[in-house]
C-alpha cells in the first residue's frame, strides 16, 4: 500500500509558500490597531472591483452576509417592498437559500443541469412562471462553473425581476462571453471562506454592482443603515470586513491568476488519467457493460473558465460512499456537496418538498464525490488518486448497480 497521503485540502503548503509576504502585513495590522474597515478594506474592494471588471465592490462579513445584504438592498423580505420568493437551486451551499428564508422571503427551488450541476433553465422558467411573487432569480455558479449568463439575464427581463449571482465558489471564474461572474447580474455575492479559491484566515465575503444607487445601499446596509454614525436612515446589519481579512487577502488576490491556472492544470490531469481508464464526461448515463462507472467534470469552453473550487465526480449510488471509505483507508480526502438538497432539509419541510420533487438533484446528492484539486497538489498525489479511484471501481465492474443517473439498475 502507498504511503502516500493526499489531504482533500492543504492550506498549510498554501501559507508555507506566502508566510513571508503575509506576516508583515498582519504585523503591521496589529501595529496600526485600525481593525475593522479602514483603508486596507478600501484598497482590497478597490482592487477586487479591477480584478472582476466591476464598478463597485463592497466587502462585508461573509458569503452568507452577501446575500442577506443583497436581498436587502432589493427590498426583499423583512421590512421591504415586498416579502416574496427567490428562485434558487435546492442543490447548493444552505446559505443561498437560509440568507433568503432569515429575511422573510421563500426559497422557491428548481432542479439542476446533471452535466454541470448548475440550475437547468428550463425548469427554472417552468418554476417561475408558476411563482406568484416573484421577487429575483438567484442561480448559483456551482464548483466554480459558471451559469448561461445570456439566458439568466433574458429570464430575468422576461419576468421583470432581478437577477442575482450567488458567486461564493466562483471569483476568477467567466461566463461564455468572457465576463466574470458576479459582474452581470443586478448584485454578486462572493465569499472569502478559507477553503475558497481566494480565502482568509476567517469569514469575509464581497458584494459586486454596476449600479451606483444600490451599491451606496449595500454600503449603508453592512453599517447598520447608519450615516453619519449614529444616524439611520433604514435598518441594516453589523456585517463589517475587518483590516485583517481585508490584508491578507490583498496578498492572496496577487497569486489568485497562478492558483486558478493549478487548478485548472490539477483538473486536465485528472481528466486525463480517468478517460484513458474509460471515465465518461458529466451527464453520460450510467450504461449496463461499461468496465468503469465513473463521471469527471465537463470543461467549460473558451471565453468561458471553469476554476475547479471543487472536482467532482460521479459514480453509481451503491458505491458512492464505500468508494469514500476505500480513499480514505488509501489516506485520500473527499467530501460530499451536497449530501441532503435543501427540498428536503428537515428545516424546509413546511415548505412540502419531498423525495422525487428534483430527481437531478437529489441524484447529484447521492452520487457525487469531491477531490483534492488545490494548486499544491504534487504529481505523486495526483497519480495515488487517479489509481485508487480507478482500482476501487474497477474491482466493482461486473456488479448490479442502481444509477440513479440512468434511470434504472444497470450492470457495471
Amino acid at each position: 500500500m502507498s504511503d502516500v497521503t493526499v489531504p482533500l485540502l492543504d492550506l498549510k503548503a498554501q501559507y508555507a509558500s506566502l508566510r513571508d509576504e503575509i506576516e508583515p502585513v498582519i504585523r503591521k495590522v496589529v501595529e496600526d490597531q485600525w481593525f475593522i474597515m479602514g483603508p486596507e478594506v478600501q484598497a482590497l474592494e478597490n482592487e477586487c472591483a479591477e480584478y472582476l471588471g466591476v464598478k463597485h465592490a463592497i466587502g462585508c462579513a461573509s458569503g452568507s452576509d452577501a446575500i442577506l445584504l443583497a436581498c436587502m438592498a432589493l427590498d426583499i423580505g423583512c421590512g421591504g417592498g415586498h416579502n416574496g420568493r427567490v428562485l434558487c437551486p435546492s442543490y447548493t451551499f444552505f446559505s443561498t437559500a437560509g440568507s433568503v428564508w432569515r429575511l422573510g422571503a421563500m426559497p422557491v427551488f428548481a432542479d439542476i443541469d446533471p452535466t454541470t450541476y448548475n440550475l437547468n433553465i428550463d425548469h427554472a422558467r417552468e418554476v417561475a412562471k408558476s411563482t406568484e411573487k416573484l421577487a429575483a432569480l438567484m442561480p448559483v455558479h456551482l464548483f466554480g462553473q459558471a451559469v448561461d449568463m445570456d439566458a439568466w439575464l433574458a429570464l430575468g427581463e422576461e419576468l421583470g425581476v432581478p437577477v442575482i449571482e450567488d458567486a461564493a465558489q466562483a471569483i476568477g471564474t467567466r461566463d461564455s462571453t468572457g465576463a466574470m461572474v458576479g459582474t452581470r447580474g443586478k448584485i454578486g455575492c462572493f465569499s472569502f471562506f478559507p477553503s475558497k479559491n481566494l480565502g482568509g484566515f476567517g469569514d469575509g465575503g464581497l458584494v459586486t454592482t454596476n449600479d451606483d444607487d444600490l451599491a451606496d445601499r449595500l454600503r449603508l446596509l453592512r453599517l447598520h443603515g447608519s450615516r453619519p454614525k449614529y444616524y439611520h436612515s433604514i435598518v441594516g446589519l453589523n456585517s463589517r470586513l475587518d483590516a485583517m481579512q481585508a490584508a491578507v487577502l490583498r496578498i492572496k488576490l496577487r497569486h489568485l491568476e497562478s492558483w486558478h491556472q493549478g487548478r485548472r492544470a490539477n483538473a486536465d490531469f485528472y481528466d486525463h488519467g480517468f478517460t484513458e481508464a474509460g471515465a465518461k464526461p458529466s451527464g453520460t448515463p450510467f450504461e449496463q457493460g461499461e468496465a468503469l462507472p465513473l463521471r469527471t467534470p465537463t470543461p467549460a469552453a473558451a471565453p468561458a473558465r471553469h476554476i475547479y473550487n471543487q472536482y467532482v465526480i460521479r459514480v453509481p449510488e451503491p458505491l458512492r460512499d464505500d468508494l469514500r471509505e476505500h480513499l480514505k483507508n488509501r489516506n485520500i480526502g473527499s467530501e460530499i456537496y451536497y449530501p441532503v438538497p435543501l427540498h428536503i432539509q428537515e428545516c424546509f419541510e413546511h415548505l412540502g418538498g419531498k423525495e422525487g420533487d428534483l430527481p437531478e438533484s437529489e441524484a447529484a446528492a447521492k452520487e457525487t464525490v469531491a477531490l483534492p484539486i488545490y494548486p499544491e497538489l504534487t504529481t505523486e498525489q495526483k497519480n495515488h488518486v487517479i489509481t485508487e479511484v480507478v482500482a476501487f471501481l474497477k474491482s466493482k465492474a461486473g456488479g448490479v448497480i442502481e444509477s440513479k443517473a440512468s434511470g434504472g439498475t444497470v450492470t457495471a
